[in-house]
């Protein structure tokens, strides 16, 4: 069997090296992989995926790691290794992602990208793109530098004006800002910094208070544009350069119109819910200014159409960060200074948990979790579907923190989410769809079993959980309880052996996975428990296993 990768990506490289492949050439390879994401270069693989063999020069792979080493500044070490494939030797040279911008001995500076037909190529870093780099590594904050050609006649005093009025209107505000002058205000929030002993606007500055047209002319990339579409009609498609503090007023304004809300009943009040959770859309719209890459063409974009929400930002997701930890990973940002001055201001989540407020905003509702699997390397794309609200979990949700006099975790919310939708899952089917650890997981749910928000069945790995009874009793959905309960377990070897019969008397542990929706664990007890009962025989062993109804 195969083990190479069939095909090219951004991660991974064929070189043929039927003809020797020149080493300038394999130290410029190594050098894009590295200032990109990494991978892996495959030496004796032509461009097709046909395997042709590495040269006898390059059959030395500690010789080849040496010489990398060597060509490189500052050195790349990488892991070079022989590896025999379809008879062939084959030099797999494994390139780690670099934590800074590296270059050839020479002083070149490259990076990787795909091409129109999906193919990888390596092509010049410029010097405009090398911030953008490090800004994504977390070693430059772009959002702190001084501004070029910025003056301090550049920042609107209105907007300063806006600034305290949000800070006194927002709860997470911090009040002791209002106290300071407006010079004292700029220099703690990192509006403004000391340059040669004197005071200039920083892009952070700009940003939040900075005039619209010198916002325009000094950051052209600080674009932003809101969109509503029904079908094909647009309804509304404004692009602006304005400070931010004015534009999230803006957008506010725009999403009310835009953001349709139902009644829902709780006790003696009416509780209204939105479409799209207002927490929510701040929280997305406030991460994509705050982790966008400004040193990128492009604009923040939020569109509304038929289908949901979509929140999207140039600049993909920071080194460390991926789709499977956004919610576990340490809070850190592209633009610390931009990201720290909105949570003062009061209009970003202090914790810098902001993405959990996000999930939330779905989740009480009982919608489909945010979406961020549209996401590239280039940009970062939120998704919050239209979806009806679940009422009766809704109320549940709001019972249960009324009770416990506090908002559940997160991870809480999660698994619940997973099991009204799935109904029935292992503790494996809950880290699958949740991305979060296993430990945090089991200890979320130890508290909720005691807190009757759910059920355990069953024991080891064979172990599944369920909604508790008091939900199914609100959602008036008894029978579907009973029906998750044991009912099914005592039916399970009946229908083994049902289908067992329709097969000839054959039957693999295969086939009652497929059949139950269980586990293969739980698939291989059932088989054993009716071995046992000596309804089952072993008729040949393996990783294959089939069993034969005895008698039959």
């Amino acid at each position: 069997m195969r083990t190479i990768p069939e095909a090219e990506s951004i991660d991974i490289e064929f070189k043929s090296d039927l003809k020797f492949y020149p080493d300038h050439d394999l130290i410029e390879e190594i050098v894009g992989m590295a200032n990109t994401v990494g991978g892996i270069l495959f030496l004796g693989i032509e461009d097709d995926g046909s395997i042709t063999g590495v040269h006898k020069k390059h059959r030395d792979a500690i010789g080849v790691t040496a010489l990398i080493a060597n060509s490189t500044v500052p050195p790349i070490a990488v892991r070079a290794e022989i590896i025999t494939e379809e008879k062939e030797d084959v030099l797999k040279i494994e390139v780690p992602r670099s934590r800074g911008v590296v270059s050839t001995a020479s002083g070149k500076i490259l990076r990787r990208r795909l091409k129109l037909d999906g193919s990888p190529e390596v092509i010049p870093m410029y010097s405009y793109e090398i911030p953008s780099r490090l800004s994504e590594l977390g070693m430059l904050d772009y959002s702190a530098q001084p501004l070029a050609g910025a003056t301090l006649a550049d920042l609107d005093p209105n907007q300063r004006v806006r600034l305290r009025k949000i800070i006194q209107s927002r709860q997470g505000g911090e009040k002791s800002l209002l106290t300071l002058p407006d010079e004292e205000l700029d220099i703690a929030l990192r509006l403004i910094t000391n340059i040669a002993g004197n005071y200039v606007p920083t892009v952070t500055g700009m940003l939040l208070i900075g005039k619209e047209d010198r916002i325009a002319e000094l950051i052209p990339t600080a674009r932003s544009a809101f969109q509503v579409l029904e079908g094909t009609a647009v309804r509304v498609n404004e692009e602006s350069s304005k400070p931010l503090l004015e534009l999230f007023e803006n957008y506010e304004t725009y999403v009310n119109a835009w953001n349709p809300e139902r009644e829902m009943e709780y006790g003696l009040f009416r509780i209204p819910i939105p479409e799209f959770d207002w927490a929510a859309f701040r929280e997305g719209v406030v991460n994509a200014f705050c982790h966008r890459d400004y040193t990128m063409l492009g604009a923040v974009r939020v569109l509304i159409d038929d289908e949901g929400m979509t929140i999207s930002n140039p600049g993909g997701f920071i080194d460390g960060v991926n789709l499977n930890n956004l919610l576990t990973v340490e809070p850190h940002g592209r633009n610390p200074a931009l990201a720290d001055a909105m949570k003062r201001i009061g209009l970003a989540e202090k914790t810098g948990r902001g993405i959990d407020r996000i999930y939330e905003g779905s989740i009480i509702y009982g919608r489909p979790w945010p979406d961020y699997s549209e996401s590239t390397s280039r940009n970062v794309k939120l998704f919050i579907q239209r979806a009806k609200a679940d009422i009766t979990f809704a109320k549940f949700i709001a019972d249960e923190q009324n009770r416990q006099g506090k908002s559940l975790s997160i991870y809480s919310l999660m698994i619940l989410s997973a099991l009204n939708g799935e109904r029935r899952c292992s503790l494996e089917r809950i880290v699958e769809l949740t991305n979060l650890s296993e430990r945090k997981i089991k200890s979320a749910i130890e508290t909720m079993i005691e807190s009757e928000l759910i059920e355990a069945y069953g024991k080891g790995k064979n172990r599944t959980y369920i909604l508790g009874r008091k939900i199914y009793r609100k959602k008036k959905e008894t029978i579907q309880y009973v029906h998750q309960t044991d009912i099914d377990s005592i039916r399970y070897p009946e229908l083994v052996m049902k289908l067992a019969n329709t097969q000839n008397g054959i039957i693999t542990k295969q086939d009652v996975v497929e059949l139950l929706k269980v586990t293969p664990v739980q698939a291989y007890s059932i088989i054993k428990q009716l071995k046992e009962e000596g309804r089952l025989e072993l008729l040949c062993g393996g990783k294959y296993s089939k069993y034969k109804v005895i008698g039959s």
